[in-house]
Protein backbone atom coordinates (compact mmCIF):
# COMPACT_ATOMS: atom_id res chain seq x y z
CA UNK A 1 0.00 0.00 0.00
CA UNK A 2 1.49 3.18 -0.78
CA UNK A 3 2.21 6.08 2.01
CA UNK A 4 3.06 9.27 1.86
CA UNK A 5 6.53 10.91 2.13
CA UNK A 6 7.72 12.65 5.01
CA UNK A 7 8.15 15.85 3.26
CA UNK A 8 4.37 14.97 1.38
CA UNK A 9 2.79 14.45 5.22
CA UNK A 10 4.44 18.36 6.16
CA UNK A 11 3.07 20.13 3.55
CA UNK A 12 -0.49 18.02 3.63
CA UNK A 13 -0.29 18.87 7.07
CA UNK A 14 -0.88 22.46 6.38
CA UNK A 15 -4.25 21.78 4.66
CA UNK A 16 -7.92 21.86 5.52
CA UNK A 17 -8.99 18.70 7.73
CA UNK A 18 -11.20 17.58 4.41
CA UNK A 19 -8.31 17.55 2.40
CA UNK A 20 -5.98 15.74 4.69
CA UNK A 21 -8.62 13.37 4.78
CA UNK A 22 -9.45 12.68 1.18
CA UNK A 23 -5.90 12.67 -0.12
CA UNK A 24 -4.98 10.35 3.23
CA UNK A 25 -7.87 7.87 1.51
CA UNK A 26 -7.10 8.68 -2.14
CA UNK A 27 -2.49 7.65 -1.01
CA UNK A 28 -4.13 4.25 0.27
CA UNK A 29 -4.76 3.06 -3.33
CA UNK A 30 -2.94 5.69 -5.46
CA UNK A 31 0.61 6.83 -4.91
CA UNK A 32 0.61 10.24 -4.60
CA UNK A 33 2.88 12.87 -3.64
CA UNK A 34 2.03 16.34 -2.13
CA UNK A 35 3.68 19.39 -4.13
CA UNK A 36 2.15 22.16 -2.17
CA UNK A 37 -0.09 23.05 0.36
CA UNK A 38 -0.36 26.44 1.94
CA UNK A 39 1.82 28.99 -0.06
CA UNK A 40 3.63 32.38 1.43
CA UNK A 41 3.22 35.59 0.18
CA UNK A 42 6.67 35.42 -1.26
CA UNK A 43 5.58 31.14 -3.22
CA UNK A 44 1.96 33.09 -4.14
CA UNK A 45 3.85 35.81 -5.99
CA UNK A 46 6.76 33.49 -7.60
CA UNK A 47 3.76 31.11 -8.46
CA UNK A 48 2.02 34.36 -10.44
CA UNK A 49 4.98 35.45 -11.76
CA UNK A 50 6.20 32.47 -13.14
CA UNK A 51 2.67 31.66 -14.64
CA UNK A 52 1.98 28.57 -12.51
CA UNK A 53 -0.93 30.63 -10.93
CA UNK A 54 -3.37 33.54 -12.16
CA UNK A 55 -3.60 35.03 -8.58
CA UNK A 56 -1.28 36.93 -6.68
CA UNK A 57 -1.35 37.09 -2.60
CA UNK A 58 -3.69 36.45 -0.71
CA UNK A 59 -6.32 35.86 -3.31
CA UNK A 60 -5.67 31.78 -4.17
CA UNK A 61 -6.97 29.31 -1.67
CA UNK A 62 -3.56 28.16 -1.25
CA UNK A 63 -2.99 31.58 1.10
CA UNK A 64 -5.50 30.39 3.63
CA UNK A 65 -4.42 28.69 7.03
CA UNK A 66 -5.10 25.85 6.84
CA UNK A 67 -5.11 26.09 2.79
CA UNK A 68 -7.84 24.94 1.32
CA UNK A 69 -5.95 24.09 -1.85
CA UNK A 70 -3.30 21.36 -2.40
CA UNK A 71 -1.50 20.59 -5.72
CA UNK A 72 -1.00 17.05 -5.85
CA UNK A 73 0.13 14.33 -8.81
CA UNK A 74 0.60 11.12 -9.13
CA UNK A 75 3.34 9.19 -8.39
CA UNK A 76 6.19 8.75 -9.96
CA UNK A 77 6.30 11.99 -10.99
CA UNK A 78 5.23 12.38 -15.06
CA UNK A 79 4.58 16.02 -16.13
CA UNK A 80 4.06 15.37 -19.58
CA UNK A 81 1.41 12.50 -18.89
CA UNK A 82 -1.64 13.82 -19.04
CA UNK A 83 -3.62 11.28 -19.87
CA UNK A 84 -2.24 9.65 -16.17
CA UNK A 85 -3.37 13.67 -14.89
CA UNK A 86 -6.57 13.06 -16.12
CA UNK A 87 -6.84 9.90 -14.62
CA UNK A 88 -5.83 10.52 -11.17
CA UNK A 89 -7.77 13.93 -11.30
CA UNK A 90 -11.12 11.54 -11.91
CA UNK A 91 -10.19 9.48 -9.06
CA UNK A 92 -9.48 12.22 -7.00
CA UNK A 93 -12.52 13.57 -7.49
CA UNK A 94 -14.38 10.04 -7.60
CA UNK A 95 -12.75 9.94 -3.99
CA UNK A 96 -14.12 13.40 -2.53
CA UNK A 97 -17.64 12.43 -3.56
CA UNK A 98 -17.64 9.43 -1.86
CA UNK A 99 -16.19 11.21 1.36
CA UNK A 100 -19.09 14.00 0.45
CA UNK A 101 -16.10 16.30 0.29
CA UNK A 102 -16.59 19.08 -2.31
CA UNK A 103 -13.71 20.20 -4.26
CA UNK A 104 -12.60 21.81 -7.50
CA UNK A 105 -10.26 20.19 -9.93
CA UNK A 106 -7.94 22.62 -11.88
CA UNK A 107 -8.90 20.09 -14.92
CA UNK A 108 -12.29 20.98 -14.80
CA UNK A 109 -13.06 24.42 -12.97
CA UNK A 110 -16.18 24.94 -13.88
CA UNK A 111 -17.44 21.07 -12.88
CA UNK A 112 -19.30 20.48 -16.26
CA UNK A 113 -17.19 17.74 -17.21
CA UNK A 114 -15.95 19.24 -20.36
CA UNK A 115 -12.09 19.15 -19.86
CA UNK A 116 -12.36 20.91 -23.46
CA UNK A 117 -13.92 24.38 -22.05
CA UNK A 118 -10.70 25.50 -19.92
CA UNK A 119 -8.78 28.88 -20.62
CA UNK A 120 -6.36 27.75 -17.77
CA UNK A 121 -5.08 24.03 -16.74
CA UNK A 122 -3.62 23.20 -13.24
CA UNK A 123 -3.82 19.60 -13.62
CA UNK A 124 -1.95 19.18 -10.09
CA UNK A 125 -4.39 21.59 -8.38
CA UNK A 126 -7.97 20.34 -5.80
CA UNK A 127 -9.71 22.48 -3.90
CA UNK A 128 -12.69 22.90 -1.43
CA UNK A 129 -15.74 24.00 -3.35
CA UNK A 130 -16.71 26.16 -0.06
CA UNK A 131 -18.35 28.59 -2.29
CA UNK A 132 -20.47 28.55 -5.47
CA UNK A 133 -18.92 27.18 -9.07
CA UNK A 134 -19.06 30.33 -11.03
CA UNK A 135 -16.75 32.12 -8.49
CA UNK A 136 -13.16 32.88 -10.05
CA UNK A 137 -10.62 29.65 -9.59
CA UNK A 138 -7.52 29.62 -10.74
CA UNK A 139 -4.98 28.30 -8.17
Amino acid sequence: MPTFSNKSRARLSQCHPDLIRLFTTVVEQFDCTVLCGHRSEYEQQEAYHSHMSQLQWPNSKHNKYPSLAADVIAYPVQWGNYRLHYYFGGYVLGIARGLDIPIRWGGDWDGDMDINDQNFNDLVHFELLLQSPQDTPHT
